[in-house]
């Protein structure tokens, strides 16, 4: 099974029970499309933008940024976090960003594709997933996925979630019941 099929297969078993509440007040944010006022600077909206196509790049169907994850991760980690864990992601970034620099000698926005993902194979392959970068690169890639999965472009064309599955047809035909008393006259 490919990476793409396993999450758009996670994402189908999920997006519903993980939609409720914050992910649609997270999204209806985004749709306002007012920035948090203390958010992500635009570096760090960059660098969650060029991971997030990383985990999921455009290919048949939209990439993270294509569906406006990084937007999501900002409403998210700015509205919802509180200030010693909203502090602590951004340092995380930044040690994300530290360590693409150590080793591609550049930060990661700008390391080429094949320099990203060893970038990122980095990160995923180390053991101790509690200590930073890792920990904050975690974090955002289950943030990544969520914000993928319960958007609405990937909910109605990947996933083709029917909230009211069939049609609505105004002009059905009324069905009637032999003695059934519809306003006030009986019908046989």
């Amino acid at each position: 099974m490919e990476r793409r099929d396993l999450l758009r297969a996670f994402g189908a078993a999920t997006a519903l029970a993980l939609l409720p509440h914050d992910a649609v007040a997270a999204w209806a944010r985004v749709a306002s499309g007012l920035r948090p006022s203390d958010g992500l600077s635009d570096a760090q909206l960059a660098l969650v933008g060029a991971i997030a196509d990383m985990i999921i790049p455009r290919t048949d169907t939209p990439s993270a940024t294509d569906v406006g994850v990084p937007a999501f991760v900002d409403v998210v980690v700015t509205e919802n976090y509180g200030d010693a864990e909203h502090a602590a992601f951004l340092a995380g970034l930044d040690a994300i960003d530290a360590q693409a620099k150590n080793a591609g000698g550049a930060a990661f926005v700008d390391l080429a594709p094949a320099a990203r993902a060893a970038a990122i194979e980095a990160i995923e392959s180390a053991t101790d997933r509690r200590s930073e970068p890792h920990r904050t690169y975690w974090r955002l890639k289950g943030l990544i996925v969520h914000g993928y999965f319960t958007s609405e472009p990937v909910m109605k064309t990947v996933l083709k979630v029917e909230i009211m599955p069939g049609r609505f047809d105004g002009a059905a035909p009324m069905l009637r019941k032999a003695g059934h008393v519809e306003g006030g006259h009986a019908h046989d």
